[in-house]
């Protein structure tokens, strides 16, 4: 597209209309304007697996079980007060991961630490523990959402020549199958025995969202979810938590380890806001601005490619000339939006500061209304957890750098990273860094 000159292009896979869009006031108008035509999801082998046949909001077409099941999540789950009930598990999570950071460079100090693996496992315990009040059994159920992320929505021969399905001939659905089953093991437990612990009696109390779940009842008293409805919608909260904080953090530092003065100035706004003699709170981060305008830099310049594609319920026509036939999927590239250089001075540069003048008057925030990047998705099929999410990132970010000073190993490949990531998004080497505790001892949890 860019070697072409476009914003927007249609590529034809057998009878499908793929429309990727870099443009962010074409993607208003499939996002805001016209966003009740394309609120649908395709219908593809991957997706149907990890949903388990279309069960969970993400991934279902529009009707009635995506509407019951948003519904479900925008009044019970992911409301202020369901918010607000949870935090003490999200703050038992922070306390964890400052813990666990402080006891492995206290106990062997030259070694380094792998940011990614943290920031994934920080991820996938938030979310976690207010599902089902546990941490991650091991480090493979994080590597097995991450795989199942790897190919939902990717290309599969299947979806444009079903009759080959049986076949397997990329080996993506036994790829997924395998994932599956290790991701969903201990949720399949949890929540049978949930379950069982209410119908007992020996429950009476709601701790933590798989209650909630459990105990919603329609009209007529009966349960208003089914339990492959419950563990199909508790694996994809879990998907919809993990990849974005995590690889935005742990861009964020990579970028900040190149540019010094950066991580110098958001630890001096740590400084001033928090001060050394006690733990950054949930309640302080309205008031981090330079630590969220490093982070919405990350979501800018080192997005997840594309958000999840949205299908054409009906012709119509966008940006005044261009026709989009019923059916079509639309691919907005997050990496198109965020480094379009007809919105954005200098894209390939890492500059939180240019967010900063966004909201002078106030406080920034880690969404665009008008596109411009995408960091989590908005209408009628966007993201409803944008504070959770934003929460998770902000509390990762900050408590990494309040609580330890950090340094590069010798001959680190990180510039290298640094430089192949304007080209290649997709980056397998994970940052490595070495901390060193930066608070009084009696600080730490």
């Amino acid at each position: 597209m860019e070697e072409m000159d476009t914003e927007i292009a249609c590529i034809r896979l057998g009878n499908v209309h793929y429309i990727p869009v870099t443009s962010p006031e074409l993607a208003c108008e499939f996002l805001k304007i016209q966003d009740s035509i394309f609120s649908s999801r395709p219908i593809c082998m991957s997706a149907s697996l990890v949903s388990n046949g279309y069960l969970t909001s993400v991934f279902l077409p529009i009707g009635d079980q995506w509407m019951k099941m948003r519904r479900i999540l925008a009044s019970h789950v992911l409301s202020p007060t369901s918010f607000q009930w949870l935090r003490p598990k999200r703050d038992e999570e922070a306390d964890h991961l400052l813990r666990f950071v402080y006891n492995q460079c206290s106990n062997q100090p030259d070694d380094f630490i792998n940011l990614r693996k943290v920031t994934r496992c920080y991820c996938g315990n938030v979310i976690r523990n207010m599902i089902l009040s546990k941490r991650l059994e091991d480090e493979e159920q994080v590597d097995a959402l991450f795989t199942l992320l790897q190919y939902l929505n990717s290309f599969g021969i299947s979806d444009y020549l079903p009759w080959v399905s049986a076949f397997d001939l990329d080996g993506h659905k036994a790829i997924i199958k395998k994932a599956y089953a290790t991701a969903t093991k201990h949720i399949d437990i949890e929540v049978e025995q949930r379950i069982q612990l209410w119908k007992d009696g020996n429950k009476t109390l709601e701790q933590d969202i798989l209650d909630v779940l459990i105990m919603l009842k329609d009209v007529n008293g009966n349960p208003l979810m089914n339990v492959k409805e419950i563990k199909a919608q508790v694996l994809e909260l879990m998907l919809a938590t993990v990849d974005n904080p995590s690889n935005a953090v742990e861009w964020t530092l990579a970028e900040m380890l190149n540019q010094p003065k950066l991580m110098e100035r958001a630890i001096e706004e740590l400084n001033t806001v928090v001060g050394i003699n006690r733990l950054v709170q949930e309640s302080d981060l309205p008031r981090l601005n330079y630590v969220k305008a490093c982070i919405k830099e990350a979501f800018r310049l080192h997005p997840m490619p594309f958000n999840v594609p949205h299908v054409s319920v009906s012709d119509t026509i966008v940006g005044e000339k261009y026709f989009i036939p019923k059916g079509s999927i639309v691919l907005l590239s997050r990496l198109g939006l965020g480094r379009n250089p007809r919105v954005w001075k200098d894209p390939l540069k890492f500059k939180p500061g240019r967010h900063l003048k966004e909201k002078e008057d106030g406080e920034v925030v880690l969404t665009d209304s008008e596109l411009n990047l995408l960091s989590f998705s908005i209408g009628r099929r966007g993201y409803p957890a944008v504070k959770l999410g934003s929460t998770i990132t902000t509390m990762l970010l900050a408590r990494l750098l309040q609580g330890f000073t950090w340094s590069l190993p010798p001959n680190s490949p990180c510039n290298d990273l640094l430089e192949r990531s304007k080209s290649d998004h997709f980056c397998t080497l994970s940052l490595i860094a070495q901390a060193k505790p930066r608070l009084a001892k009696a600080v730490y949890p």
